[in-house]
């Protein structure tokens, strides 16, 4: 399987929230990220990604994340300049490390020589092919198994022994996803967020689809309905959804929590609907 480095030096970078991003992973499982690479236009859906801590930072430089690749290159603004372009990938992170906990580019050195982690800059440059099962043996030596043996952590897999959309595998489906969102639209069920109005044409036809009940759950006879059993969701919902429990909260919990936080998607505020609020504070009001 193809894989690719990805550098983050938080010198140079450090408006990712990493902590928040920790907390994400091991909660939800994935942590969706678009990822400057330069100019490396051949990377594809379904690559490996390695996170390489680089800098001269308090914690050092060494290979603290993995992730897959889920979209083909894009050109895009730069986030330091917006008159300036750069190409991107989108990255679901599925594994870390914490800061001080990243795999030392000695241990790197040594055990996947192939590759000059010490002096290892940028981003999306492919890694030797044979340094694959190299990597592989390192994560899982060194990595997040590491703290809790006999854990299987993304990364670790041997190449082919599964599939990456084992516990989703209906909500990759193309198929699927196509009839899901023919019926319910690209904005999210919960909060009407679009990606396409936020992001123009990098977000068009782009949402996060969720499985209302979790694959573990369903049996070996079960048959998608991609109407009834998907939905739409941004990034915030779907990790929402997830968090903390083991069956994922609905759509209506969803939009309970939001309404309750006083969000309220889809609303608009204007001249009316002011007026229409200082008359029921009146109304309130004369109890």
């Amino acid at each position: 399987m193809a894989a690719i480095i990805l550098g983050w030096n938080p010198r140079l970078w450090n408006d990712w929230n990493y902590e928040a991003v920790l907390e994400q992973v091991a909660e939800a499982g994935q942590f969706l990220e678009a990822w400057n690479v330069r100019q490396h236009r051949k990377i594809q859906p379904g690559n490996q990604a390695w996170l390489l801590l680089q800098g001269e930072g308090p914690h050092g430089r060494g290979l603290i994340g993995h992730g897959v690749v889920m979209s083909e290159s894009y050109e895009a603004p730069q986030r330091s300049g917006p008159k300036s372009t750069a190409w991107y990938v989108s990255v679901a992170f599925d594994a870390l490390l914490p800061l001080g906990g990243q795999i030392p580019s000695s241990v790197l050195c040594s055990e996947v020589p192939d590759v000059a982690w010490d002096t290892f800059r940028g981003s999306g440059r492919f890694t030797p092919t044979e340094s694959g099962p190299g990597l592989q043996r390192v994560w899982r030596e060194y990595g997040p198994a590491a703290s809790e043996p006999g854990q299987i952590v993304p990364g670790t897999y041997p190449e082919g022994a599964v599939s990456r959309i084992e516990t989703n595998r209906y909500e990759r489906d193309p198929e699927a996803r196509r009839i899901c969102l023919a019926f319910h639209g690209t904005s999210c069920a919960v909060c009407t967020f679009s990606f396409e109005v936020s992001y123009g044409d990098i977000g068009k036809d782009f949402i996060h689809v969720h499985h209302v009940v979790p694959v573990s759950q369903l049996g070996s006879g079960y048959r998608l309905d991609p109407i009834a059993d998907l939905v739409p969701l941004c990034a915030n919902c779907h990790a929402m959804a997830h968090r903390g429990v083991g069956t994922p909260r609905t759509v209506a919990e969803l939009r309970r929590a939001v309404a309750a936080a006083g969000h309220l998607p889809g609303q608009v505020v204007d001249d009316r609907s002011l007026a229409a609020q200082d008359a029921a504070h009146r109304i309130l009001e004369q109890r």
